[in-house]
């Protein structure tokens, strides 16, 4: 049986990589998915690639008219959410000493900022009982020498997880946080192999995680089968922040 079957979930971060696969997983488990990011084309090539049960929508998640026509999307078309997977981030390097308060705002704005007005837009839309999703790092659990903005904005999104877990509680609202190590995504694409090969020396299970992999646990967190599990943190890293 579809483990999501007949649910409404909206993904941000959904045109590439965990999001498009998670994306992807969830259509072929039933529900009827949301798509949003900033590239237009790209979230058009994600739907195609999906096929049906998908609805792009372009959306600057540091927007908050931009969050506004998503939920708007939403509501006209299908007026509920039952999963939603707070996907989108990202971050880069930020050298200490050297940082400037214009790349913190960014990185925080993205991954702190953003996630948090994603999901307070949604509530009104979020059914009673309904899945959270947030995406985290390993970085945030471990001392990464020239992660520390990026680390530090996502250990803020943890630290959402556990307060909504308690704050939603009275409508069985699930909050949960999945924490991904290295993944072989397009982002990851563009890194010399020296990088690419440091990273999988960190791994104990010695290679990169897929999108897909990734796609499984946000589907574990998404459905019944995560029904007695709110407030915690995921790691998929094979063992990289666990060892």
């Amino acid at each position: 049986m579809s483990k999501l079957n007949g649910k409404i979930a909206v993904i941000t971060g959904g045109g590439t990589g965990i999001g498009l696969a998670t994306a992807a997983r969830f259509v072929a488990e039933g529900a009827y998915v949301f798509i949003a990011g900033r590239r237009a084309e790209e979230l058009a090539r994600a739907a195609a690639v999906i096929g049906k049960n998908v609805t792009a929508v372009a959306c600057d998640v540091t927007s908050a008219g931009d969050l506004a026509r998503l939920y708007q999307k939403v509501k006209e078309t299908k007026g509920h959410i039952d999963v939603l997977f707070a996907n989108a981030g990202g971050g880069g390097r930020t050298v200490f000493g050297e940082t400037t308060p214009e790349r913190f705002d960014e990185i925080f704005n993205l991954n702190t900022r953003g996630v948090f007005f994603t999901v307070q837009h949604a509530l009104p839309l979020l059914r009673d009982g309904a899945s959270i999703i947030l995406t985290g790092s390993i970085a945030a659990s471990k001392g990464m020498a020239g992660l520390g903005v990026y680390a530090a904005a996502k250990a803020a999104v943890r630290s959402f997880a556990r307060t909504w877990a308690v704050e939603l509680k009275q409508r069985r609202i699930r909050t949960n946080v999945l924490s991904p190590g290295p993944v072989a995504t397009p982002l990851l694409a563009g890194a010399p192999p020296e990088a690419i090969d440091h990273l999988v020396s960190l791994v104990p299970l010695a290679r990169l995680a897929t999108a897909e992999e990734m796609a499984s646990v946000a589907l574990f967190l998404a459905s019944e089968d995560s029904s007695y599990v709110t407030g915690t943190e995921l790691f998929a890293d094979g063992g990289a922040a666990q060892v």
